[in-house]
């Protein structure tokens, strides 16, 4: 069974960061392509960042790409994701989700694509 957990989030003041991390384990990780994702109130759960099993290749949503990285290490079944220059509108619950990848070369956008879900950490951005 694979369980998904993350932690990091919190209070802070615009313009300033946030480290999330999740930690998977039960499953075969080095294989999972991995992504976040984050839900405001009212609104529809978005795509923010996405990462190959390898960690070669990274993708973000518009709206956080040049402020947001992702990351991982495959040796400890963790992934990351460094959160600079917040803003207020990145108020959210963030939730960490990881697949299987049928090919290899699929960038994964959709959250219907993914399997492996934890419950959140919540991230709220003071202006």
């Amino acid at each position: 069974q694979v369980q998904v957990a993350e932690s990091g989030g919190g209070l802070v003041q615009a313009g300033g960061s946030l480290r999330l991390s999740c930690v998977v384990s039960g499953g075969a990780f080095n294989s999972y392509v991995m992504g976040w994702f984050r839900q405001a109130p009212g609104k529809e759960r978005e795509f923010v960042a996405g990462i190959r099993w390898s960690g070669d290749t990274t993708y973000y949503a518009d709206s956080v790409k040049g402020r947001f990285t992702i990351s991982r290490d495959n040796a400890k079944n963790m992934v990351y994701l460094q959160m600079n220059s917040l803003k207020p509108e990145d108020t959210a619950v963030y939730l960490c989700a990881g697949t299987l990848p049928l090919y290899s070369s699929t960038l994964y956008y959709s959250s219907d694509e993914y399997v492996y879900w934890g419950h959140g950490t919540q991230v709220t951005v003071s202006s």
